[in-house]
């Protein structure tokens, strides 16, 4: 009896199915043509301000009964393959696969995508600015444990351009090749990760010696061919390590987040809802920090983010990385930054970006 209701049903689903492989054929063609005009004019294949547009467009249209995040999904898959027909981009990220970099890379490009990982920070940079790569993704802050320092420091430097921002929720797991503790000596991940757990690690392994190591795909490697070592990652990298869980969500904050940069030598336009980062010094003295942020207030430009780094130079001075809201090429922006740069010492635009969904 229940297959005579679902075959009628599963008719349709086959029907369904061919008008939605129809019209994807139909839509990558006119990416195809999309990607011959850019050819012709040299104009970069990805558009993340362009991309974004979309997706929020999707969500906003969504009779339902999907939800709009898996909506999104979908469509973001679509727009990274008819991407790939024009042109695979190549991705740098924090490695070995398996860490969040890695997940941040396809939640903002998709996969129709060459990931390339790296040993560091540092490494991701050094190939997007070479062109080893068509971009990097590099960790900027997390919501418990605060800003990546090193990324800071290297956007200071670099002459690449933040083009997009990703927010990642962060649920660690506690992971063993055999899916015990039993003979374990030692639990390895990157610094960030053992502070994110670190009460948790209190209450339950007191006294097992907690080792930081370059990334939580690292630790993973290492549980996957060490009977004595425990890692602390995600699901991902346990699953292509073939690692156990022994504890599933130990971060010490259930909302804990991570915020990524894209960057590379894209500029993006404005897309409507967008960050634009800063970094910004002024002489020390009374008053200086107040007076060189007045402009933002006065043109209406709200500020989100606001961390501070050391100048290096021996003299207390120091750098201060601002994030806003609005596009530098939008108005009310556009003249609040001319003032900031009046009150500035230092001035430098990081990018102006896509807001992350």
């Amino acid at each position: 009896m229940s297959d005579e209701k679902l075959t009628p049903l599963r008719a349709r689903i086959d029907a369904i199915d061919a008008q939605i492989l129809a019209l994807l054929g139909e839509r990558a063609g006119v990416a195809q043509e999309v990607g011959h005009i850019k050819a012709e004019t040299n104009a970069p294949v990805f558009r993340p301000e362009r991309e974004m547009q979309v997706l929020r467009n999707v969500a906003e249209r969504n009779p339902g009964p999907l939800a709009d995040g898996d909506v999104q999904t979908i469509f973001r898959e679509i727009m990274s393959a008819c991407r790939a027909l024009e042109k695979r981009v190549t991705v740098a990220y924090l490695g070995p696969v398996g860490t969040f970099s890695e997940q941040a890379v396809y939640q903002q490009f998709g996969h129709a995508v060459d990931g390339m990982p790296c040993a560091s920070i540092d490494e991701v940079f050094r190939a997007a600015e070479a062109g080893t790569a068509d971009f990097g993704v590099v960790p900027v802050e997390n919501s418990t444990e605060g800003a990546i320092n090193r990324t800071l420091d290297l956007l200071l430097q670099t002459p690449l351009t933040i083009s997009g921002e990703v927010s990642l929720p962060v649920h660690h797991s506690l992971m063993t090749a055999s899916g015990t503790m039993a003979g374990v000596e030692r639990i390895c991940a990157h610094p960030q990760a053992l502070a994110q757990c670190q009460a948790w690690l209190n209450q339950h392994y007191p006294a097992v010696a907690r080792q930081p190591v370059s990334s939580n795909g690292e630790a993973a490697r290492m549980a996957a061919e060490d009977g004595t070592v425990a890692a602390i990652a995600g699901e991902i990298a346990g699953e292509k390590h073939g690692l156990q869980v022994v504890s599933a969500h130990i971060q010490d904050d259930p909302h804990n987040r991570t915020r990524f940069a894209v960057i590379g030598r894209l500029r993006t336009s404005p897309s409507g809802h967008d960050h634009t980062s800063l970094v910004l010094s002024v002489a020390n003295k009374a008053g200086a920090v107040y007076n060189l942020l007045a402009p933002l207030a006065k043109h209406g430009v709200s500020m989100t983010r606001f961390e501070s780094r050391p100048a290096r130079m021996g003299t207390w001075e120091y750098y201060f990385y601002v994030d806003v809201e609005g596009h530098s090429d939008d108005e009310r922006m556009a003249r609040a930054l001319v003032e900031l740069k009046e009150n500035a010492a230092f001035f430098k635009v990081l990018g102006s970006y896509p807001c992350s969904l």
